[in-house]
């Protein structure tokens, strides 16, 4: 996991706001804040954070109320929420669960817990981006593969019409220019696909590496 995760804090209360900064921020993380709902909408177009700290209770704009705009939006739909709430009545819990929190903290919390919950969700989180990545690549080689067939199929066609072209004393150039701009498009399009799938594998984590990141943090929230 990225130790330099970032995490937007939206909180009115000055002191739950000063909490977080300090603590995050000397745990690693890149901390921005938020005193309402408004103004994290506008963190959100230059922040770009890993997973938002919401509280729910909120002066111009509630914690659900940020959360539905978000999850709505085809931009941050993604990003992971801890919900913040004095509110321990379970409709209300389930409330945010329904608009699409990931967690939901019921107030006074422990900081423990909140960052045993804070890694458990960012390390889902790569994993998920890691399986978006491991879906484009296979998704790339079923493209090629459908691209290749369909090129050999015109390609094989393309000889027939040379050899029987040949055979009825055809001008044979013009079709074996077609058949050399066929191979010439494979030949482009393999490079291309290449170069994607070299792009993607860059910023791929491998299975053991997963495991041996997940068993690290596993180990760093039992102390």
């Amino acid at each position: 996991m990225n130790t330099r995760n970032k995490i937007l804090i939206v909180d009115d209360d000055p002191v739950n706001l000063d909490f977080f900064q300090l603590m995050l921020s000397k745990l690693g993380f890149s901390v921005e804040e938020a005193s309402d709902g408004l103004v994290a909408l506008e963190k959100m177009e230059t922040f770009h954070p890993d997973l938002i700290l919401l509280d729910n209770i909120m002066p111009n704009m509630s914690g659900w109320e940020l959360t539905k705009s978000l999850k709505e939006n085809d931009r941050y739909w993604d990003v992971p929420i801890i919900m913040f709430s004095a509110l321990d009545d379970v409709k209300d819990k389930l409330a945010g669960f329904e608009l699409g929190v990931d967690d939901y903290i019921t107030k006074p919390f422990n900081f423990s817990e909140v960052l045993a919950r804070i890694k458990a969700i960012l390390r889902t989180r790569e994993l998920y981006a890691q399986i978006a990545m491991r879906e484009s690549r296979l998704s790339l080689a079923e493209e090629l593969n459908n691209d290749v067939r369909q090129t050999l199929s015109d390609l094989a066609k393309g000889m027939d019409d040379i050899a029987d072209g040949a055979a009825a004393g055809e001008d044979i150039p013009a079709k074996a220019r077609t058949v050399r701009r066929l191979v010439m498009e494979l030949d482009s399009r393999i490079g291309k696909t290449v170069s994607e799938w070299e792009d993607l594998k860059k910023n791929e984590i491998g299975l053991s590496a997963l495991k041996s990141e997940s068993r690290k943090f596993g180990r760093q929230e039992q102390r």
